[in-house]
């Protein structure tokens, strides 16, 4: 596992696809180039990790890289967070709430992924698939052996 995920040319917007442990100031570090990365490019981005991994603090970090100063909090009961960024639109969607995949539809599913807004997705397996493809996939996990970092998988999907 390398140390960090960096900036780096290629298939992330800039960011090197791969695996990390970071702490949680590089973690927020991280989210922030991360955001700077998405300006403009209209990309979903799945958060994915079990309660407490740091889905929201890393969305956070996303969106304050996109130029957002107002606070960011977690769309876990309204499900969709729209912010007016610098650097162009972002949506925060929280689909935790969400008994079963056809309860997108209500949300307007379709047109929230297919915008130019940077869509940042929490709990994306209650989607069920129906992510675009070029999404990115962010898992996150606290390793049992350091409960202060978060392991940091990135992935562009097909």
């Amino acid at each position: 596992m390398s140390d960090r995920i960096a900036p780096a040319p290629g298939g992330a917007g800039g960011l090197a696809a791969g695996r990390a442990r970071l702490t949680r100031e590089a973690l927020a570090a991280w989210g922030e180039a991360a955001g700077r990365a998405l300006a403009g490019t209209g990309r979903v981005v799945l958060l994915s990790g079990d309660l407490g991994a740091g889905k929201t603090t890393l969305a956070q970090a996303i969106v304050r890289g996109l130029g957002v100063v107002e606070p960011v909090t977690s769309p876990t009961f309204t499900l969709v967070h729209e912010y007016d960024a610098p650097l162009g639109r972002v949506r925060h969607l929280d689909l935790y709430r969400l008994h079963r995949p056809t309860d997108l539809d209500a949300l307007g599913w379709d047109e929230l992924v297919a915008g130019d807004a940077v869509t940042l997705v929490e709990w994306p397996e209650r989607a069920a698939g129906r992510w675009p493809a070029g999404a990115w996939h962010l898992t996150l996990a606290a390793p049992p052996d350091d409960p202060g970092a978060r392991d940091l998988d990135l992935e562009v999907l097909p």
